[in-house]
């Protein structure tokens, strides 16, 4: 049975959400501003606290079942639309407290916020609780203690504390397992977009860190505006891109893992963008456009569908680029022939200069070239490469006009007769075969 009391909290909570929702804040300047915000994120942290005692009630009472749910993490991911994450969190707050009054105290009244609270938990768990009390520590005044600092002090500080405290319960303990907090979780968007977050120990993180830097520094290039988020997105990119071209990775149901993406052979052969036409095989959604893309230097299988979605008949798979002619593109481009950029070969696809589909652009060693994936993009959409008759490449923007990248700079030689080291395209536009020098 439910106390009387709490529908008439709730509805004046309710109430005065409802006054806050409709208050004019245009008329306020900053210091009324700014005191409003204070209240605010103390009542939120009031909330929160709440929110938390409730949820570790209804753990303790089995209450999911109710609704036909076994945990209380579950029923958060289904009634309160929460990620795994934060369900997750939210549960073991909840029992943490139960061993810490006095942050327990300190949330109630809005010192603490429920992060910092997620941040303390760890204390509470039963094996760091019991080696707190085969050591004869006073859990009372840690819990004092890091209700204090969390109260008075930045984030980061509480959580050095804490991980201060842990370390120092087991200083000659077994080294942890770097796994077990490792974790990796997203969510698809419907545009096909991802996004999630990770956690990696020390070790673990070192690593993925030394890995993204190396390529993100190797991917440098002159004129390059994207900012250090955008490099990193796409260093993480192309270490996957990496990866999968390696050929090293585990078999998947009989076959290497690769990218797939199903599109109408209408909507293939349609010059238009083409928004929407092709599904990924885990889901996305993506334009004709980029599945074109995709095509430049894949695989693709003739499937024919009947009325009812059945399987009529199926080509074989049809190579586009033979490795026998990628090693021939790569022997002679070298790397990414996009003006500016010099991405090794092996982070590169083979593009077709006049498209395979759209142009019936032949699949031969003149009308490859080798393409980073980034700017492989690029030419899908608006920009341009040709090579002119001696060979020398040229990258246009949408506009027409070229990007001319800064001509690279003669060495000298250190014998008696000075020689320029010159690269053999320039020799040749300047109609000379040696730059000897007088």
């Amino acid at each position: 049975m439910c106390s009387s009391s709490r529908p008439d909290a709730l509805s004046r909570l309710t109430a005065a959400l409802d006054d806050l929702a409709i208050e004019d804040l245009s008329g306020q300047f900053g210091p009324q501003l700014l005191e409003g915000l204070r209240d605010l994120l103390a009542a939120q942290n009031r909330l929160a606290a709440q929110l938390t005692r409730r949820v570790r009630e209804c753990e303790v009472t089995q209450a999911p079942e109710h609704d036909g749910l076994k945990t209380m993490q579950s029923w958060l991911r289904g009634h309160g639309r929460l990620s795994p994450p934060a369900a997750a969190r939210l549960v073991r707050c909840g029992r943490a407290l139960t061993q810490l009054p006095a942050v327990e105290e300190a949330f109630g009244r809005g010192a603490v916020t429920a992060e910092q609270v997620a941040a303390i938990a760890p204390v509470a768990r039963a094996e760091n609780v019991a080696a707190a009390a085969t050591q004869g520590v006073d859990l009372s005044g840690v819990d004092a203690a890091l209700a204090e600092v969390a109260a008075t002090r930045p984030y980061d500080e509480l959580r050095q504390v804490v991980h201060h405290y842990l370390e120092r319960l087991d200083p000659d303990g077994p080294e942890p397992d770097p796994t077990e907090g490792r974790s990796l979780v997203w969510s698809r968007h419907a545009d096909g977009a991802v996004s999630g977050r990770f956690d990696l120990d020390a070790v673990g993180g070192e690593k993925f860190l030394t890995a993204i830097e190396s390529i993100l520094q190797a991917g440098r290039c002159a004129g390059d505006d994207r900012t250090r988020a955008q490099q990193q997105a796409d260093a993480l990119v192309q270490l996957a891109d990496n990866a999968l071209a390696s050929g090293g990775l585990p078999i998947m149901r009989t076959v290497k893992p690769h990218v797939v993406a199903m599109i109408n052979v209408e909507d293939l052969i349609d010059p238009a963008t083409g928004p929407g036409a092709a599904r990924t095989g885990f889901g996305a959604v993506v334009s004709a456009a980029r599945a074109r893309w995709l095509a430049c230097d894949g695989t693709v299988s003739r499937v024919v569908m009947g009325p009812d979605g059945e399987v009529l008949d199926y080509g074989r798979a049809r190579r586009i680029v033979p490795p026998g002619l990628r090693r021939a593109v790569e022997v002679q481009q070298r790397h990414c022939v996009f003006a500016g950029c010099g991405a090794p070969t092996h982070w590169c696809d083979v593009h077709h200069v006049l498209e395979w589909v759209l142009d019936e652009g032949p699949t031969s060693l003149d009308n490859s070239a080798l393409l980073c994936e980034r700017h492989h993009t690029k030419v899908h959409h608006g920009f341009r490469i040709e090579r002119d008759p001696i060979g020398r490449w040229h990258t246009y923007r949408p506009d027409g006009t070229e990007i001319l990248p800064p001509a690279p700079l003669p060495q000298v030689a250190d014998e008696p007769n000075t020689v320029w080291d010159l690269d053999p395209r320039d020799v040749a536009l300047a109609g000379h075969t040696s730059g000897a020098v007088p």
